[in-house]
């Protein structure tokens, strides 16, 4: 049997894409037989019969989604713009979680408020008939801080609107067919702010254990989706705070105390002279949010906040270990102590394409506009990774806005037709892929059979990036 026109153009997408799955030349080299076992496993699913079938004329599925246009037009449009108008920022988010819970609530959800000890994180849950599916839905609410005050320009005052949409389409169908499932909505606030990675914390809490799969909507500047494998979309991130301690006194005897803040100072002076030894591709910056409280008197207190971000996880332990240590030179350089807190972390995910190709497929079929034609490098579903890495899902991303991320413009979108379209895209299509997952059982070991593949392949990934990341034999002085 010969491929057909439309599987040999999707196995040509993965290997167009696979050449930027990975960002180093260490990481390309370490991943040449995960990429071709990985290509090899996207063959053997038939991952364009899946799309085809899923995707063709189903009377059920169509209603779903009919369902869920008449819930964003009537209802849903509205709350999304009112909350665009009313930002709130990370872990301040109380009006919007009031909007979006208790809409859930009159729809026959229960909710649970303050989960993970986080004050405005919830679970809101409809249990249908007993035995199906864990259909999860992740709603996202806080607003991006800026120099004018708190704003939308990432649109997250959407991606609940369009998740409650998918969600009570699917739960009505779920009662009224008695099929068996149960659809969660999880509210994960402060995306855009650490302390802490809320989603990690959810994840710690096991919050998202229910979950068999999870689809989340985001903002874009075109309608895309991600190739099969394992990246991130603003690489790996250490996030760390060095609080810095010594001793205050009076300027004209500066000797009698010692300066944290020389100290601080002292930390990017040692990071910059030790980037000649790291590798380019590294990302290391910071910020001086605490230095002193008078010119009058030596700084007893200084804090560095400073984000390092690399490619890949193994060799971002070896740049988080220079940091620290350069951290811990300047304290006894300056006669100092430090305290070194790693607050926060993002890593990669795993992507796939039973659920990316479908979700394009349906966004597209719903009227998503300005398409990319080839699938963009892996990333993980939500930004931390490390949900993706152990429940299967997919994000949506329709055209939403003509303007760049976290901009006044893309704010602005998301009160127009063009937002309003890409919204509504994303909520049928979310829709009808939890359909599926909820009645075709064959479809959910597809996708199971996938994820644990990819899986496998990521450990045994990190495991050669691990041996390939040699550290220089320092000589001793003689």
């Amino acid at each position: 049997m010969r491929p057909s026109p439309t599987l040999l153009a999707l196995f040509a997408c993965f290997a167009a894409t696979s050449a930027i799955a990975q960002d180093t030349d260490t990481e390309k080299a370490v991943a040449r037989d995960i990429i071709a076992r990985m290509t090899t496993l996207q063959q053997t699913l038939n991952i364009p019969a899946i799309v085809t079938q899923l995707t063709g004329p189903n009377a059920a599925r169509d209603a779903v989604a009919a369902r869920a246009r008449e819930l964003w037009e009537t209802e849903l449009q509205a709350m999304a713009d009112d909350i665009t108008r009313h930002p709130e920022v990370g872990f301040t988010e109380t009006r919007s979680v009031k909007i979006l819970t208790d809409y859930l609530k009159a729809h026959g959800f229960t909710v649970t408020d303050g989960v993970a000890g986080l004050k405005t994180a919830w679970v809101a849950r409809y249990v249908g008939t007993p035995g199906g599916p864990g259909l999860g839905l992740i709603a996202e609410y806080d607003a991006l801080r800026g120099t004018k005050g708190a704003f939308h320009g990432d649109q997250h005052s959407a991606q609940g609107p369009v998740a409650l949409a998918a969600a009570v389409a699917v739960a009505e169908f779920l009662a009224k067919t008695k099929t068996p499932g149960t659809v969660i909505v999880y509210g994960t606030p402060a995306e855009e702010m650490m302390p802490p990675n809320v989603k990690e914390v959810m994840h710690d809490s096991a919050v998202f254990k229910e979950a068999d799969v999870i689809v989340r909507s985001h903002s874009s500047t075109s309608t895309t989706r991600t190739a099969p494998g394992f990246g991130t979309c603003c690489l790996n991130i250490n996030a760390t705070k060095y609080t810095f301690g010594g001793a205050p006194a009076h300027q004209m005897m500066a000797w009698n105390g010692r300066d944290a803040l020389s100290a601080a100072i002292l930390l990017f002076n040692h990071i910059d002279a030790i980037r000649k030894n790291i590798r380019p591709e590294a990302r290391i910056q910071g910020i001086l949010p605490e230095g002193g409280a008078a010119p009058n008197v030596v700084p007893d207190r200084a804090v560095v906040d400073m984000w390092v971000r690399y490619p890949d996880e193994p060799y971002l332990e070896q740049i988080s270990a220079m940091v620290d240590d350069a951290a811990r030179a300047a304290a006894l350089a300056t006669g100092t102590k430090v305290k070194i807190d790693h607050y926060g972390k993002a890593r990669d995910g795993i992507s796939q394409s039973t659920l990316a190709e479908v979700a394009f497929a349906y966004i597209k079929k719903y009227g998503a506009i300005k398409v990319d034609p080839l699938p963009g490098k892996p990333q993980g579903f939500e930004e931390t990774g490390t949900v993706s890495r152990v429940i299967p899902g997919a994000e949506f991303s329709a055209h939403t806005s003509n303007g760049a991320f976290h901009t006044y413009e893309m704010e602005a979108d998301a009160l127009t037709e063009v937002g309003h379209r890409g919204f509504l895209a994303d909520a049928q299509g979310m829709a009808a892929l939890l359909h599926d997952f909820a009645t075709r059982p064959a479809y959910r070991t597809a996708v199971k059979t996938e994820f644990d593949g990819l899986k496998a392949l990521y450990g045994e990934y990190q495991s050669l990036l691990r041996s390939a990341y040699a550290t220089p034999k320092v000589l001793d002085p003689e």
